[in-house]
C-alpha cells in the first residue's frame, strides 16, 4: 500500500483550496492509498487519526495578548513546531510522498527542508499566486497589483496588504524575505501543479522556470452532482462577500439589468452589499452562508452562475460544479476564469469591474428561451465529462507522481 502524505494548513471545508485537497484525498483513499494528513489544530477540522501530530493553531486578526502575538509572528515566518511535528510523523508513517497545498502564514514552508533531507518526493498544487506576490493575491487597495515584481518585495508593507495592516504586512515582508533566502520553496518543492495555464504563466513571467510546472486542471465529482431542476429566473453568485469578488458590480448589474439575484454568502462587505441593493432597488436576496446539497440545489434552481472578480482568479471550482448542474456561466474576463467558459456555447464573459456590460449579459440571457439556456448548460456538463472528471485528475496525478520515481 502506497501513503501519501497530505499537507495543508486546514482540515475542514473552509475555501476552495480545502475542497480540492479534501476530494483528492477521497479519490486516493477509493484507489487503496493510505493517507495521512498535516494540518492545523482547529476546531473545526475533521476526525484523524494523525491528529496529534497537527500543529497549534495560529489565525490572524484574533484577539491575543503581546505575547501570544510576538509567538505567532514568529511561526509565521518559521515554525520550528512544525518541523518537529513533521519529523515525528514521518518516523510513524514514512510515506512514498508528499503533497501540500496551502501552507504559508500558518504552517510555514519550514518542514519543507525535512521532507528534502528524508529524500521523500514533494509536490505543491499552487492554489494562488503567493510564489510571486507575498500577499498571494497581487491585489493592493487601488487594485490588481504587481509592485513587487523583479524583487520589490518591501512593497507588501508599504501598501498595507495584510488585512490594512502595517504589522502584519511587516511579519510577511519578513517572512517572505526568509523563506526566499533559505530557498524553502525552490529547492524543497520537486513540482508545482497549476490549476490554471494563466497562474502558470503569470509565475513563469515573475522568474519561474517553466519546467518546474505541471498544468493539472481542478476537477468535478459529476456523480454527486446531477441536474435536478429546469433553468430558474435568478442570477447567482456564491462566494465569500469581499470587494474583490466584485459582488458590488454584480448588485448594480442586477439592478441596471431588473433581473432577480441570489447571494449565497458571508463575509465582512455583507452589510455594505445589503445597503447598495436598497439604495439601488436591486431585486436580490441574500441566502447567507450554504454548502452541501442546498447549496447545489440553489445553483441548480438558478439561470446561470455569476463570476464578477475583480482579482486574478486562478481555477474556480464553482464554475466547474454550475457546469456539472447543467447552467451556463457568466464570468469576468480576468485570471483563469475565461480558460473555464466557451463564449456563446458554456457562458459568456464581461470586462471586470464593468456593471454595465455585465447587465447588458444579464439582459441577454434573460431573453434567451429556457431551451437555449439548457443547451448552454449541457454544453458545460458534457466538456466537464470530457476533460475534467475526477478519474482525468486522479490519471495526471499519479502520471506526475510516476514521473517523480514514485511507484504507483
Amino acid at each position: 500500500m502506497s501513503t501519501l502524505l497530505s499537507i495543508n494548513n486546514y482540515y475542514y471545508r473552509r475555501g476552495g483550496a480545502e475542497v480540492v485537497f479534501l476530494e483528492q484525498n477521497r479519490l486516493f483513499e477509493e484507489i487503496g492509498w493510505k493517507i495521512v494528513p498535516f494540518a492545523m489544530r482547529h476546531e473545526k477540522n475533521l476526525p484523524s487519526e494523525w491528529a496529534d501530530y497537527f500543529v497549534d493553531e495560529i489565525e490572524f486578526g484574533e484577539d491575543y495578548n503581546f505575547m501570544q502575538k510576538a509567538l505567532r509572528a514568529q511561526k509565521v515566518a518559521y515554525s520550528f513546531e512544525a518541523r518537529r511535528k513533521i519529523s515525528q510523523l514521518l518516523d510513524a508513517t514514512n510515506p512514498h510522498v508528499a503533497h501540500a497545498h496551502n501552507i504559508y502564514h500558518h504552517l510555514s514552508p519550514s518542514f519543507l527542508g525535512v521532507l528534502k533531507k528524508r529524500g521523500i518526493p514533494t509536490v505543491m498544487t499552487v492554489h494562488d499566486l503567493k510564489l510571486a506576490c507575498p500577499a498571494y493575491k497581487m491585489l493592493a487597495h487601488d487594485g490588481i497589483c504587481e509592485r513587487c515584481k523583479d524583487g520589490a518585495i518591501w512593497n507588501v508593507a508599504r501598501q498595507r496588504c495584510i488585512k490594512d495592516s502595517f504589522t502584519l504586512s511587516s511579519v510577511v515582508l519578513a517572512e517572505t524575505v526568509l523563506h526566499r533566502l533559505l530557498g524553502s520553496y525552490a529547492n524543497g518543492i520537486d513540482r508545482f501543479v497549476v490549476p490554471s495555464r494563466f497562474c502558470l504563466e503569470k509565475l513563469v513571467e515573475w522568474g519561474w522556470p517553466r519546467e518546474r510546472f505541471t498544468y493539472i486542471p481542478n476537477f468535478v465529482d459529476l456523480e454527486q452532482l446531477r441536474p435536478c431542476h429546469a433553468p430558474g429566473k435568478s442570477y447567482v453568485f456564491m462566494g465569500r462577500l469581499t470587494a474583490e469578488k466584485g459582488v458590488a458590480t454584480f448588485v448594480r448589474a442586477v439592478a441596471a439589468a431588473g433581473v432577480r439575484g441570489w447571494i449565497v454568502g458571508t463575509g465582512p462587505e455583507e452589510q455594505k452589499l445589503r445597503a447598495l441593493a436598497e439604495s439601488n432597488g436591486a431585486n436580490i436576496q441574500f441566502l447567507g452562508y450554504q454548502q452541501g446539497t442546498k447549496l447545489f440545489r440553489i445553483l441548480s434552481a438558478a439561470r446561470a452562475l455569476v463570476l464578477p472578480s475583480e482579482l486574478y482568479e486562478n481555477a474556480p471550482v464553482s464554475i466547474m460544479e454550475a457546469y456539472a448542474l447543467e447552467r451556463p456561466v457568466i464570468g469576468a474576463d480576468i485570471g483563469g476564469i475565461p480558460e473555464l467558459i466557451r463564449e456563446n456555447e458554456t457562458g459568456a464573459m464581461f470586462p471586470s469591474g464593468d456593471h454595465l456590460a455585465l447587465a447588458d449579459k444579464l439582459r441577454q440571457f434573460d431573453a434567451m428561451s429556457q431551451t437555449q439556456i439548457h443547451t448552454m448548460g449541457k454544453a458545460g456538463r458534457v466538456w466537464m465529462e470530457n476533460e475534467f472528471t475526477a478519474r482525468h485528475y486522479l490519471a495526471r496525478l499519479l502520471a506526475l507522481y510516476q514521473d517523480m520515481g514514485v511507484a504507483v
